[in-house]
C-alpha cells in the first residue's frame, strides 16, 4: 500500500505538469485577452474624446472667434498636420492619399449621381431663389471661375485629407463601423463656420457620400473629384451664399 502511494504521488505531480504544458498556452491568453479589452476600451474612449475635442471643440472656438474670416489659411494648415500625421503613421497606406486607378470604375457611379442632385439643385434653386440662380457665373464670371480652378486645389483635397483620410486614420479603432457616420457629422458640424444651418445639413449630406466613397475606394482622388463636382455645382447654380465665407449671415 505504502508503495502504491509513493507510485501514485509521482504519477499525478507527472500528469499536472502535463496537464500544464499542454492546456496553459489556452488558459493564459483568455487573461491577457481580458487585458487586451480593457486597455482596448480605455484607447477607444480616450480616441473618441479627443475627436470631439478636434472637430468640435476647436470648431466652436473658431465660430466664436473667427466667424467670417476665410478659412482657407486654417484649412491648409490642418491638412498639412493631418498629411503629416499620416506619412508617419505605419498602418497608413500612402497610396491612399491618391490612388488614381480607384477612379475609372467609380466614374459613372459619381456622375450619374451628381446630374441627378444638380437637376434638383436646379430646381429647388429656381423656385425658394430665382435671383440666385446662375447669379455667381453670370454677375462675376472671373471670380467663378477662379474658384472652379483653385476650390479642388486649396480647398477640396486639405478636407479629404482631414475629414477622411487622417479621420478614418486616426478615430476609426474607436467608431467601427460607425466612422462613416462620424466622419459626416464632423464634416456638417464644421460648416457652422458659415453661418447656416442649410450649409451644415448639406455638408452632413456630402459628408456621408464622401465617407463611403473613400471607404469604398481608400481613394483621396476619388473622394476629391466627387467633393469638388458638389462643391462646383454648388457654387454656379446658386447656393454659394451658404458656403462662402463672406456671406455670413449673422
Amino acid at each position: 500500500m505504502a508503495a502504491g502511494i509513493a507510485l501514485a504521488g509521482p504519477r499525478d505531480q507527472w500528469m499536472n505538469a502535463w496537464r500544464r504544458l499542454v492546456f496553459a498556452p489556452f488558459q493564459r491568453p483568455t487573461l491577457a485577452a481580458v487585458a487586451l479589452l480593457a486597455i482596448g476600451a480605455k484607447r477607444k474612449i480616450y480616441l473618441a474624446a479627443e475627436f470631439a475635442v478636434v472637430f468640435f471643440g476647436l470648431t466652436f472656438v473658431y465660430d466664436l472667434l473667427a466667424r467670417g474670416t476665410n478659412p482657407i489659411p486654417v484649412l491648409l494648415v490642418l491638412g498639412a498636420a493631418s498629411a503629416w500625421y499620416l506619412l508617419r503613421t505605419r498602418s497608413f497606406d500612402r497610396r491612399s492619399l491618391w490612388r488614381a486607378d480607384a477612379l475609372r470604375g467609380q466614374l459613372r457611379s459619381i456622375l450619374t449621381l451628381w446630374a441627378v442632385t444638380a437637376v434638383v439643385a436646379v430646381a429647388v434653386v429656381a423656385a425658394l431663389l430665382p435671383d440666385q440662380l446662375f447669379a455667381w457665373p453670370s454677375r462675376q464670371p472671373l471670380l467663378w471661375l477662379a474658384v472652379m480652378v483653385f476650390y479642388p486645389l486649396f480647398s477640396v483635397y486639405p478636407q479629404e485629407l482631414v475629414f477622411r483620410a487622417f479621420l478614418f486614420e486616426r478615430y476609426g479603432p474607436a467608431f467601427g463601423g460607425w466612422t462613416v457616420a462620424a466622419s459626416a457629422v464632423a464634416f456638417g458640424f464644421v460648416h457652422i463656420v458659415f453661418g447656416s444651418w442649410v450649409s451644415v445639413v448639406l455638408s452632413a449630406a456630402g459628408g456621408w457620400l464622401f465617407a463611403v466613397r473613400y471607404r469604398r475606394t481608400r481613394s483621396l482622388l476619388v473622394a476629391s473629384v466627387e467633393h469638388a463636382s458638389y462643391g462646383v455645382l454648388v457654387f454656379t447654380v446658386g447656393l454659394g451664399r451658404f458656403f462662402f465665407h463672406g456671406a455670413v449671415q449673422t
